[in-house]
């Protein structure tokens, strides 16, 4: 086969499911939802799902509610926590809150 022998041939890299870059990827993903939220305070995330109807298997769309990571303290200003998983990130020992002095500056 003259068409083959014209191609050159190579291994095939292989794919590494690294889980750090998968939780660095993660943790973007959510930062980038907050900032959605931050411009719209109606914004949801939709998700695709599989159920079951009659016993055959679709996909549904569902809409989940994205909770903000701040919040506002009695003096006005903007505390924001930043949660890996369930926890809130600690940047020092006991001190997981951002302080911003106003909604406003929450994007920079």
């Amino acid at each position: 086969m003259p068409v083959l022998k014209s191609l050159s041939f190579t291994a095939l890299p292989k794919t590494t499911n690294d889980p750090v870059q998968q939780r660095r990827t993660k943790f973007i993903t959510k930062l980038e939802e907050q900032k959605l939220l931050l411009n719209d305070p109606n914004h949801v995330r939709t998700v695709q799902r599989w159920t079951k109807v009659n016993g055959e298997r679709h996909t549904t769309t569902k809409q989940q509610a994205v909770r903000p990571w701040w919040k506002t303290d009695p003096s006005g200003q903007v505390v924001m926590s930043i949660k890996f998983g369930a926890k809130p990130i600690e940047f020092e020992k006991g001190k997981a809150g951002i302080v911003v002095p106003s909604k406003d500056k929450l994007p920079t």
